[in-house]
């Protein structure tokens, strides 16, 4: 294609070449290609909406966000589909020979979404054919357990194919470093490099059948073992509702929490694996209505917890009962189940010790490291920082990291997991709520405690939805502007300090994030997701006074100012 000196492209050749690579892919994509006989007909015929959508699907390249890629299913160089989970693979494959060399290992899992078995096949059969050994699990497997299994088998990398709690018709390719964390700078940059300078279709390569390994049940089993081993263990002794939200969790919930003497019921509409979440609009704990049928189901079997995973199982959902509330249950947020985890790992741990957190998570964990006098670490958000920070100071000090959070329902506990492990988080709170009833105290006047000792932070998250290339530009332009002309005020609170963390400060690395401190200790952060077209705004509201009922209500009414004044 030829440029204008501008580096504007000629319409009529970009418009071409568009055409004639989908004809290319109609032809080369086996799973979709079919999906493109209409729109490359209409589009041949002159109809602009029919080329600008096979733009949308074919112009550009699939960006690396948390970690990988997560995009929707279907035909095109920006969709996920068998070339394109070839291309990925390809780049991964030079970059990890030309890092590791000849000899590397990588463990390859998947979750039960559409196509996610034929995507990890082909990653695997990719990876083969360059000469690189793979161990791909048997069947489906939650993704902390893959990553479990890389730092097992001392493997040089994971790839997890799952979209987390996307729609149903997302799917996406997480990898994972040596290290056993989210790969970050420069091996996401690298990889992507290689990706992009790839043909847009690959022909498949032989694959290398003895390079291929099964990775069996017996060989997680070893996971089970090492959450198992997790301090503390005030065990069993509860009545607990769980649902998977047809994802991969349930078998693996029920086996580890079975083993510590709790009574596990799970939702049987939402028990088995189903990559079309039929009974769930959004299969994500957090949406409204995701959790109606857990919630229904504890109130049945009149239980003491509610837990649900998200469909990959590194995400973890809590409700604790409330007479307070209609569903007979209190959902607490990712920043309530952070504080009571953190709470309860720092009162039975001892040591020199590390908790970490994203900067869009609470600031009460700064707090309660305070209180107990232990290191705390705050980087930005995506569970790769978490780990990768705990890592590099475990190094350092040779301490203890004893726990990380993320606001977004994601939580690791000690190092047998270097990221979210939403089954090891069940576990360990089902023991937290069993150690609070020893105590002869609910879970709820726990978290009062707390407040009490830290001071009331109460969060919110507001998204905007930014859809397509108009949206995109939209939230560009928000963002822009909000540069160009930060508020001295929000909701009547002056700020008192503004971070852009577009600008580089030292080696700490730069993302696009903007964050309002404001008087009394409250804060505003604004971000574009690294996975879905959006603007995500974290409100924060805090209040020092000393009684909890009155600190609720007043950081309430705060919240609530903050959230309807800012962007209305």
């Amino acid at each position: 294609m030829s440029a204008d000196r501008n580096g504007n492209l000629d319409p009529d050749k970009e418009a071409a070449a568009t055409l004639a690579l989908t004809r290319a892919w109609r032809d080369a994509d086996a799973l979709y290609g079919h999906e493109l006989d209409a729109p490359l007909a209409a589009a041949a015929q002159g109809e602009v909406a029919a080329l600008a959508a096979l733009k949308d699907q074919f112009v550009g390249e699939l960006a690396f966000g948390t970690a990988g890629v997560r995009a929707e299913m279907g035909a095109g160089k920006l969709r996920l589909n068998t070339l394109t989970i070839r291309r990925l693979t390809t780049g991964l494959a030079a970059h990890l020979l030309a890092k590791y060399g000849a000899g590397c290992l990588v463990m390859v899992g998947h979750d039960a979404r559409t196509h996610s078995r034929a995507f990890a096949i082909e990653t695997a059969e990719t990876l083969s054919a360059h000469g690189i050994s793979v161990k791909l699990a048997e069947g489906i497997a939650p993704t902390p357990v893959i990553a479990w299994a890389l730092l097992a088998n001392k493997a040089q990398a994971a790839v997890v194919v799952t979209a987390s709690h996307n729609p149903p018709r997302d799917n996406g390719y997480k990898v994972y470093a040596q290290n056993g964390a989210q790969i970050v700078p420069p091996d996401d940059i690298d990889i992507a490099a290689r990706v992009a300078a790839l043909p847009a279709i690959i022909a498949k390569l032989p694959p290398r059948a003895e390079l291929i390994a099964a990775m069996p049940y017996r060989d997680v089993t070893g996971y089970d073992r090492a959450i198992a081993a997790l301090p503390p263990t005030h065990r069993g002794g509860l009545a607990i509702a769980y649902t998977a939200m047809h994802g991969v969790g349930d078998a693996w919930v029920q086996r580890v929490l079975g083993a510590a003497g709790f009574v596990v019921t799970s939702e049987a509409s939402q028990a088995t694996p189903d990559g079309t979440f039929p009974t769930v609009a959004f299969p994500n704990p957090e949406e409204p209505g995701a959790m109606d049928r857990v919630l229904a189901l504890g109130r049945a079997t009149k239980a003491d917890l509610v837990l649900a995973n998200d469909p990959d199982a590194d995400r973890l959902a809590v409700a604790i009962p409330s007479a307070a509330a209609a569903s007979g249950f209190a959902m607490l947020s990712g920043d309530e189940v952070g504080a009571l985890l953190a709470d309860y790992l720092l009162a039975n741990t001892s040591g020199k010790r590390l908790v970490a957190t994203t900067l869009v998570s609470s600031q009460l964990l700064g707090k309660l490291a305070e209180l107990y006098g232990v290191d705390y670490r705050e980087t930005l958000t995506g569970f790769k920082w978490i780990a990768n920070a705990a890592i590099k100071w475990e190094a350092e000090t040779g301490g203890q990291f004893v726990f990380g959070y993320e606001e977004a329902l994601g939580y690791t506990i000690g190092t047998a997991v270097r990221d979210k492990d939403g089954v090891a988080a069940a576990l360990v709170f089902a023991e937290l709520a069993a150690h609070n009833r020893a105590q002869g105290r609910t879970v709820a006047e726990h978290l009062a405690d707390i407040r009490r000792r830290t001071g009331m932070y109460l969060t919110k998250q507001v998204s905007k939805a930014f859809a397509g290339a108009a949206g995109k530009t939209a939230m560009d332009e928000l963002l822009a502007t909000l540069r160009a002309k930060p508020p001295a005020h929000i909701a009547s609170c002056a700020v008192t300090a503004s971070d852009d963390l577009l600008i580089a400060r030292g080696d700490a690395p730069t993302s696009n994030v903007l964050i309002y401190r404001l008087e009394g200790g409250h804060r505003v952060i604004v971000r574009p997701s690294g996975t879905e077209p959006k603007l995500k705004i974290y409100f924060e509201a805090r209040s020092a006074a000393t009684d909890v009922s009155a600190a609720q209500a007043e950081a309430a009414a705060t919240l609530a100012r903050l959230a309807s004044g800012f962007l209305a």
